[in-house]
C-alpha cells in the first residue's frame, strides 16, 4: 500500500510542546445566503442543491435541471422571501445560531468546563472546514460535532458529517472527533418545546388545533431506511404527551416540498387549507424540527401558510416561534453537550494563585498538627 502524497495534506500549525490539549464544540446549522439578493441566493442555492445528499436523482439529469432551470428562476424569487424576514443583524438563522453558540459556551463555563464553542454552517459562509481549521490553529485536540438538527436525516445530519470527513481527509494530524447524531427524544429538548408552547398559550390563548410542522424530505428516503420520519413522529408524540394533548387536538405535517416527487405527507399548507374548510377557525403552528427561526418558519409558515389558512376561511392563525435563545433550550443543549463530552478533560484548571493559597493553607494545617 502506497502512502498518501504529502502534498495532498494541508500544512499543520506549528507544534508547541508546552501547549495544553484543548476541547471544542462545533455547533452546526444548515446555512444561509449572506444577503437577500439574487446573486447571493444563487451562490447559496448552487452549493446547497449540488449536494448529493440533498438531491438523490441521477447526477447528470439533476445538473441540467439545476443550472438550466432552477438557478435561472429561483434565486430572484427566493431573494424576495429572504428580504421579507431579514433583520438589521442579518439572516435570522445566522443570528440565532451564533447566539446559541455563545450562550452554550457561557452555560458550559458556568458549570466549570473550559471548552471553546464555535458555530459553523454546512453551506455558505462560516463553513465547517474553515471553523475546524481555526480550531486546529488554536491548538484544539478534541472536537464534538453538534448539529442544530434534533432529528437525524441523511439530507442534513449525514451531509454535515460528510463535510467534517472531507475536511479530515486533507488533514495530517487529526483531532479526536465525536458526533451527536440526534436528540429528537431528549427530555430537556421536549420540555423546552412544551414550555414555549404553554407560554404562548398563556399570553395569546390556545387555538382549536395545534399543527406540528416538520421540514419535508422525499418519501423514498423513508423506504430506503432514513429514520427521519419516525423521529419526527416520536418528537411530536412526546411533545403532545408533555402538553397533555389527545390525538384529535394536534396534527403532524411536513413542509418545504421541492419538485414533483412524492414527499412525506401530509403536506402542511394543504392540511391547513383543509382544516379551515372543514370548520376549524383557529390554529397554532409550531416547528419542532427547527431550533432557530429561519426562512422556512418565518416566511413559509408565518406568511405563506398564514395567508393560505385565512384565505380558506380560517379566522385565527398563530405561529409559535422556535426555541432560539430560550433559557430552557440552552440549558437542555448544555446538558446534552455535557453528556457527549463525558470522559474528555474539560474541567477548567484552578487559578495558579488559588493553588498557591491552597498549598499554604495545607502546610499551615500540617504544622499545627
Amino acid at each position: 500500500m502506497t502512502s498518501p502524497n504529502p502534498g495532498a495534506f494541508a500544512r499543520e500549525p506549528a507544534f508547541r510542546h508546552d501547549q495544553s490539549p484543548r476541547t471544542a464544540v462545533l455547533y452546526c446549522n444548515l446555512g444561509t445566503p449572506d444577503a437577500p439578493d439574487a446573486a447571493h441566493v444563487r451562490r447559496y442555492l448552487r452549493e446547497f442543491l449540488s449536494d448529493r445528499r440533498v438531491v438523490e436523482i441521477p447526477r447528470l439529469l439533476w445538473l441540467v435541471i439545476l443550472h438550466g432551470v432552477i438557478l435561472r428562476v429561483r434565486p430572484a424569487r427566493s431573494a424576495a422571501k429572504y428580504a421579507s424576514i431579514w433583520t438589521p443583524e442579518g439572516s435570522p438563522l445566522k443570528v440565532w445560531t451564533e447566539k446559541q453558540a455563545k450562550l452554550l459556551q457561557g452555560w458550559l463555563g458556568q458549570r466549570g468546563h473550559r471548552v471553546q464553542v464555535r458555530y459553523a454552517m454546512r453551506y455558505g459562509s462560516q463553513s465547517i472546514a474553515s471553523q475546524l481549521d481555526a480550531l486546529k490553529t488554536e491548538g484544539t485536540t478534541r472536537v464534538l460535532i453538534l448539529p442544530a438538527y434534533p432529528q437525524y436525516s441523511a439530507t442534513t445530519t449525514a451531509s454535515l458529517f460528510d463535510a467534517v470527513y472531507a475536511w479530515a481527509a486533507r488533514v495530517r494530524r487529526l483531532p479526536e472527533l465525536r458526533f451527536v447524531n440526534h436528540y429528537h427524544d431528549d427530555s430537556g429538548h421536549i420540555k423546552a418545546l412544551a414550555a414555549g408552547i404553554r407560554r404562548h398559550w398563556k399570553e395569546h390563548g390556545r387555538s382549536e388545533r395545534l399543527v406540528m410542522s416538520f421540514h419535508g424530505v422525499p418519501e423514498r428516503t423513508l423506504h430506503l431506511g432514513d429514520p427521519y420520519h419516525c423521529e419526527c413522529l416520536k418528537t411530536a408524540r412526546l411533545l403532545a404527551a408533555d402538553l397533555g394533548l389527545q390525538n384529535q387536538h394536534y396534527q403532524v405535517t411536513f413542509q418545504s416540498r421541492l419538485g414533483r416527487a412524492k414527499w412525506l405527507q401530509p403536506y402542511t399548507e394543504p392540511t391547513l387549507v383543509a382544516l379551515a374548510r372543514s370548520g376549524v377557525t383557529s390554529v397554532d403552528v409550531v416547528c419542532p424540527g427547527f431550533t432557530s427561526d429561519c426562512l422556512e418558519t418565518l416566511e413559509e409558515i408565518g406568511i405563506e401558510a398564514r395567508e393560505a389558512f385565512l384565505n380558506a376561511g380560517g379566522k385565527v392563525f398563530q405561529y409559535i416561534g422556535c426555541l432560539n435563545d430560550d433559557p430552557l433550550w440552552i440549558t437542555a443543549l448544555c446538558e446534552l453537550t455535557e453528556r457527549h463530552l463525558s470522559g474528555w478533560p474539560t474541567q477548567a484548571a484552578p487559578d495558579p494563585d488559588e493553588l498557591a493559597t491552597r498549598r499554604q493553607v495545607a502546610l499551615a494545617r500540617g504544622a499545627q498538627e
